[in-house]
Formats: structure tokens, sequence, C-alpha cells
């Protein structure tokens, strides 16, 4: 049967009927950091893999299919995501289990739930993930690191389903993970991940979190409506050393500006639109391209379409 809020629209009656949830004209700016953005024509909650691979077989052909995650790293324009946004938020993609020196978590777990796993199961090893806002989905596609670690030296194996609804096991080797990026086709869906886990006392783990917590309140944005690092590092270089050397560092349009505290970060000071967001980013390549002839490449996932 179908879950439904919100009113009817068209695109809604050419789908198939699922055991999880669709929502009409979804406002992403509740499901992102920045907290803009306009609707999703449709959101789509699976249940679980079978509810999954139940719509991608019977939905209808060529259908406009994009897939989100904590939306911590994550720009939606104003005019909103046309077709079907999926979100992996159920149980089912929440749920872990433990293996020999190994954990497989659901990509809809946020990264934080793993501090706790650690703990309770005197497990280390993951404490760079746990520091990372988001979900574990999302941490795959762009290999997310920090702290001098990176997804690909824990990754051991994902589970995926591509665009026929198909599920397969997928090793680490064969994602081609570099930095900030990976070789992913567009319609594969990752549904969980295996990672490597070690033996830790707890008060170990405990302290790491805690310094490489304390670490991000001293020098990033703290509880402020912002994506993390809007740029990648180019090859032996820093990108917020880019931006300042442009002298971008105090760079604002309407309520999107840089960071005072990391310029690497763009803030929505509260009535900023996603154009403004991403005027703001264009215009900091622009003048640093212009400085240094470096050009930044974006590390925020840009989606949807502008009013």
């Amino acid at each position: 049967m179908f879950g439904l809020r919100k009113k009817q629209n068209s695109l809604l009656k050419l789908l198939p009927e699922v055991r999880g949830k669709y929502l009409c004209d979804e406002p992403m700016a509740k499901h992102t950091w920045f907290a803009v953005g306009g609707p999703a024509e449709i959101m789509f909650y699976p249940e679980d893999n079978d509810d999954l691979s139940w719509f991608l077989k019977a939905k209808p052909y060529n259908l406009p299919i994009s897939i989100v995650g904590g939306g911590s790293n994550l720009l939606v324009r104003d005019g909103g995501i046309p077709g079907v946004v999926i979100k992996l938020n159920s149980k089912f993609y929440k749920k872990w289990t433990l293996g020999e020196g190994e954990i497989t978590c659901g990509t809809g777990m946020r990264n934080a739930v793993l501090k706790k796993i650690m703990l309770e199961n005197k497990l280390g090893g993951l404490e760079f993930l746990a520091s990372i806002p988001g979900h574990l989905g999302g941490a795959v596609k762009t290999n997310a690191g920090c702290f001098g670690k990176e997804l690909s030296d824990v990754l051991i194996r994902a589970e995926v389903m591509n665009g026929e609804g198909e599920t397969k096991i997928v090793p680490a080797k064969d994602l081609s993970l570099e930095y900030r990026h990976s070789l992913f086709p567009d319609d594969w869906i990752i549904t969980s991940l295996t990672l490597k886990v070690l033996p830790q006392d707890p008060a170990e783990t405990l302290k790491i979190i805690n310094e490489q917590k304390n670490y991000r309140i001293k020098s990033q944005p703290h509880n402020i409506r912002t994506a993390g690092s809007t740029f990648k590092n180019p090859e032996g270089l820093k990108a917020w050393e880019l931006i300042k050397k442009a002298n971008c560092d105090k760079l604002q349009i309407n309520g999107a500006k840089v960071s005072d505290k990391h310029c690497n970060f763009l803030e929505n000071t509260g009535n900023a639109s996603a154009l403004d967001l991403e005027t703001l980013g264009e215009t900091i390549i622009k003048k640093v391209k212009e400085e240094t002839s470096i050009t930044l490449e974006w590390e925020i996932k840009r989606m949807g379409i502008n009013k």
C-alpha cells in the first residue's frame, strides 16, 4: 500500500505500490545541513532491500532517481529535485552485525552511532568516521576522511543495488576509492558496508573520539548551518590557504558567507537561498583561479534545478 503524505500529484499515480513511504513535494531544506533547497517531487523511504528492489524493477522507465543520506555535505538547489529522491532511513538500513575483525552496517546509520557501538563492544579503528557528520552511505561515494584516515583504509566490501534492483557484493578494491572520489555507476545504491575494526580499550577509543571532537569544535564551525568542507584540497595544497590568498575569506552574498572560523566552510546565516550559497562558491572559484591559476573543485555535492 502507498504510504503517503501531502497532496497527490501526477507522478505518484505512475509509481508502484510499496511497503515503505512516499512523500509528495517534500521540502529538502529539512534534509540538508544547509537548511535550503526546493522540494523533492517525490521522496521514497523503502522499508527494506526487497521493497527497494521492487520499486526499481517496477518504476517507470527513465524516471529520474536521486539518492540522499544525512545531507551533511549536500546543497539542493531552490527549484528542488524532479523525479524520486530515495532516502534509506528505515530501521532496516540502521542495523549492524559484528564479525571477526569486522562490522557490517546499513548505510542509513549515522556515523555518530559508531561511537556507541565501538565503546560497548570494545572496538577501535573507526574513530575518524564517528566524527564525520552524516550517514555511512555518503562516506563511500566521496571516500570521506579526516585526521589522516579515509574510508578506503577501513572498507572491506560494500553491498550495492543497481538500477535494475539487483544486489551484489563489491570488494573495496573494485571501487577505485581515491581522494574524495570513487568510481560508482550513477545507478548504484549502497545498502550496507563492511568495515575493519580492532580490539581496543573503550577508554582509548573515547580519548581519540574526544580529541577529534574538540579539534573540530575549536577549528571549524559548530552548530551552524554549513555543509563541511566546500572545496577539495588540490594535490599538495590546502583549499583554505588558496581562498585566503585570493582575499575570499570575508566574502558574503546575502545570507551566505564564508565562515570566520574556517574559510573552506560556507555558512547559511539564516536567510540564505541555495542560489546565494552556490553563487558564493562559484565566486570563490573564479577569484582563486584569477589569483593563483588553480581551479578549486566542489567537495559539496550539488543537486536539483534552479528556481
